[in-house]
């Protein structure tokens, strides 16, 4: 049976061991893919796996994420800007694929849909916004200010910042503390990204407004947000439902920025549900 291809993309400071919960439940319905943005490692598990430009796995056979699971090369060099970084994204995707981003990782996700339509399936968008700073005609967002500490921050101590960015991600989360234990778990098990990269980011988040072009994308979006959001406000996902010409919300009750890991299974079922993904054995 060939399974339909599922594009991961990360968020800001993270990186892609923030899915490593959801990984197994996923990869049982989907030929999963995951791109890495500049100055990020991959998951420890996957390092001593084939080549970056390999599938791992065999469909008919189980491994540690059954049945298979790929992995995307970024090639790009740290001054990438927002749109070179979302042309790579665009043009490393498999033909007719699902594409599911998160929080940072979802605007590139966004960017790619219009870069590429042609090859996106359906688009899956986690915590997401077309905007990450607020405006005089935009308040469903976040001052400036926030941003400017996090520089600031990152610049100083790298590490602590990020022990703070999960504590704030999971803020109003019902789950919070287990949410908070594993990825702060994560966090010490994986290298951190490079402080360049993590500047450039927030920078992107500071300056990227793709409002004008949510309508242009036609391309059918299930909306993930979480009740409790406290970084990019459920209010910025039901704009997008009103505005993308074909979509559709799912709020997680209880969840905070991270709904996959408030309530993996139901997370997993739902991908699987919307994109018809029968389930493998």
């Amino acid at each position: 049976m060939s399974l339909p291809d599922l594009v991961l993309v990360h968020g800001w400071g993270l990186g892609n061991p923030a899915w490593d919960t959801i990984l197994p439940a996923l990869a049982t319905r989907f030929r999963v893919q995951l791109f890495t943005l500049p100055g990020y490692s991959m998951p420890e598990s996957l390092m001593n796996k084939q080549s970056t430009d390999q599938c791992l796995g065999d469909p008919h056979e189980k491994t540690a994420f059954s049945p298979t699971l790929c992995r995307t090369p970024f090639n790009e060099p740290s001054s990438a800007s927002f749109r070179q970084t979302a042309q790579v994204l665009a043009e490393s995707l498999p033909a007719n694929c699902i594409l599911c981003g998160w929080s940072l990782g979802s605007l590139l996700a966004l960017q790619a849909a219009v870069f590429a339509p042609q090859r996106v399936k359906k688009l899956i968008l986690i915590g997401s916004t077309p905007c990450f700073t607020e405006a005089a005609d935009w308040p469903h967002a976040q001052a400036p200010d926030l941003l400017d500490s996090f520089s600031d921050a990152i610049a100083s101590d790298a590490a602590g910042t990020l022990k703070r960015f999960i504590a704030l991600i999971n803020q109003g989360d019902t789950q919070a503390r287990s949410i908070g234990r594993a990825l702060n778990r994560l966090l010490l098990a994986t290298p951190l990204p490079d402080t360049q990269d993590l500047l450039t980011g927030l920078g992107w988040l500071r300056d990227v407004d793709l409002r004008q072009q949510i309508a242009t994308i036609t391309v059918p979006t299930l909306l993930i947000h979480g009740e409790n959001d406290p970084l990019m406000p459920c209010a910025a996902a039901q704009w997008l439902k009103g505005t993308l010409p074909d979509a559709q919300l799912e709020v997680f009750s209880g969840a905070a920025h991270a709904p996959f890991l408030n309530d993996p299974d139901r997370f997993a079922t739902l991908i699987g549900d919307h994109c018809h993904a029968p389930a493998f054995d």
